[in-house]
């Protein structure tokens, strides 16, 4: 078995892959007899040491609960995977992705595979490892397991809803070849080395799916004029509705609106409101505020498929 300069392992349960590669089996036989004399003899057989060569299978699996959200353009977007050793013997195994697959809308343009080596599932910038194939091949132990992160960046022309395809796959660094291809010598604990049904390949996809959120904005007014009609004279107010709505899919961030008051005009003191709600209009822990100039209103976080309204009042000077 080849193993690189750096090793990376993480055992999980034992998952039955029998017994470990490199285990001596020994038997002696015995043979009875009655001699001439009527005294029992019993006679052993020369020892037999069988050595248990090391069957190489390998299974790779998405961690991903399913399609992992992206957006057009973003950067290391992340897919995860399990490397599990299902072979009897240590082995070290190459990693690479596959972008260009058939059948997607796009392809993921891969900046690098990351090794989870704080083992929490999870990837942490600047502290796990991040791979070099042939440099720090992961080397598992019979039945060990690692998780492995690929870095996406997605094609600034992906749209919304557009699925694009990434798999990963792991190849035992002893060999490969259809099952039962035998490299004599090589095995982990001395014996041959076996290729098992996986080939000595494991391979799982992973689907990046982008989200993508825009929003429309429209303003409108009524008026209502000091005699119970609609005309703009002096002394009117002017209630102005501010609806921003959310659509695609995923969410926007940080989404907030702002409107300076009309020249000719005067802000209605305690006149703003959010979705029906009154804000105050100082600069406190609400949502919305009036400067003296304009008002403002912050909405954070919003979902697609989602409204956010507001309305305020002025008076024509």
């Amino acid at each position: 078995m080849a193993i690189p300069a750096t090793t990376i392992v993480f055992c999980a349960p034992a998952l039955a892959t029998g017994t470990s590669a490199g285990t001596t089996i020994t038997n002696t036989a015995t043979a009875t007899y009655t001699n001439s004399v009527g005294q029992p003899v019993s006679v052993p057989s020369n020892k037999v040491d069988l050595k248990v060569d090391e069957v190489i299978n390998v299974k790779v699996a998405s961690a991903d609960p399913g399609d992992v959200s992206a957006f057009s353009g973003g950067t290391n977007q992340i897919l995860s995977f399990n490397i599990t050793n299902t072979g009897n013997g240590s082995e070290a195994f190459r990693l690479a992705p596959v972008n260009a697959i058939g059948g997607d809308a796009f392809d993921p343009s891969t900046t690098s595979i990351v090794l989870d080596t704080n083992h929490n599932g999870v990837y942490d910038a600047g502290v796990d490892t991040v791979y070099a194939a042939g440099s720090n091949d992961p080397v598992l132990a019979a039945d060990g397991s690692i998780r492995a992160f690929i870095l996406s960046t997605i094609p600034g022309t992906a749209t919304d809803g557009q699925r694009g395809q990434t798999d990963l796959t792991a190849t035992a660094v002893t060999g490969t070849g259809p099952a039962g291809t035998v490299f004599t010598g090589v095995g982990d604990g001395g014996g041959d080395a076996v290729i098992g049904t996986s080939t000595g390949v494991g391979r799982d996809k992973g689907f990046y799916i982008v989200s993508a959120a825009t929003v429309s904005f429209v303003k409108s007014a009524t008026i209502a004029d000091p005699f119970g009609g609609t005309r703009s004279v002096p002394g009117s107010v002017i209630t102005y509705t501010l609806v921003a709505t959310v659509s695609g899919s995923g969410a926007l961030s940080n989404l907030a609106v702002t409107d300076p008051i009309p020249a000719a005009t005067t802000y209605v003191v305690g006149s703003l409101t959010l979705q029906g709600a009154a804000l105050t209009d100082a600069t406190d822990s609400d949502a919305g505020e009036f400067s003296g100039t304009a008002i403002a209103a912050r909405f954070g976080g919003v979902a697609a498929g989602q409204t956010r309204t507001v309305t305020f009042k002025t008076k024509i000077n």
